[in-house]
């Protein structure tokens, strides 16, 4: 049985998106997102938003009204979606996380980036110049004892997509004294492979850091 543990929005998405691959994927979300109190700056100060997920936009409040003269550089379609339904023009849209899209800024620009608690650090070039504000939490929420039955039933494989996912994951499994050797992983990219430690029956990394890619992953370590 593949297991997919991420909060909802998301959660939803990822298993409509094994339903379109005919996979069986069973949803156990055991985070939630929360809104974080933040004070959005003077948008004149920036040349464009950064956003690595579509949480920004859904958690950002009212605050992102006064943002919406800034381009969008989005780390993927969903993020993108998001943006524009909140009234948001893209300028790019990345397939390769939210470093490509740094690497890739013209000239000289200074990015205003609304993120996670929990968020990738960046490598910045010397063209560009980032701005981070916390605009929501991602809180984990412990393995229900239905998870547990769930997952000693079976040789289960888990889909892991953010590094604080892994670590939350493994810390339950330790917590519930589950066998770490009956449990594969699947990982959306190598920061969260590494994150999950050792002792997994299998643990992989998806070479895009997108659904499409961890649920293609995922059904060739199935087989």
């Amino acid at each position: 049985m593949i297991f997919a543990i991420r909060p909802q929005p998301g959660l939803q998405s990822t298993l409509q998106a094994a339903r379109d691959l005919n996979m069986a994927v069973l949803g156990r979300p055991l985070f939630e997102v929360v809104p974080v109190a933040w004070d959005a700056p003077d948008a004149s100060e920036f040349d464009a938003l950064l956003l690595g997920s579509a949480n920004a936009i859904r958690h950002g409040g009212a605050a992102l009204e006064g943002l919406l003269t800034l381009p969008v550089h989005a780390v993927g379609e969903a993020t993108a979606i998001a943006a524009r339904e909140a009234g948001f023009t893209v300028a790019q849209t990345g397939v390769g996380g939210l470093q490509a899209l740094v690497d890739a800024a013209d000239g000289d620009t200074h990015f205003l980036r609304l993120a996670g608690s929990e968020h990738v650090p960046l490598d910045l070039p010397d063209s560009a110049k980032v701005t981070t504000r916390i605009v929501y939490d991602v809180r984990a929420l412990p393995l229900s004892g239905s998870d547990e039955v769930s997952l000693r039933a079976s040789d289960p494989l888990v889909l892991l997509h953010s590094a604080a996912a892994a670590r939350h994951f493994a810390s339950e499994c330790e917590r519930r004294g589950l066998d770490k050797s009956r449990i594969a992983l699947a990982c959306i990219g190598p920061r969260v492979a590494q994150a999950a430690g050792s002792g997994w029956r299998d643990c992989q990394s998806a070479p895009q850091p997108d659904d499409a890619a961890l649920l293609a992953l995922a059904r060739d370590m199935c087989h």
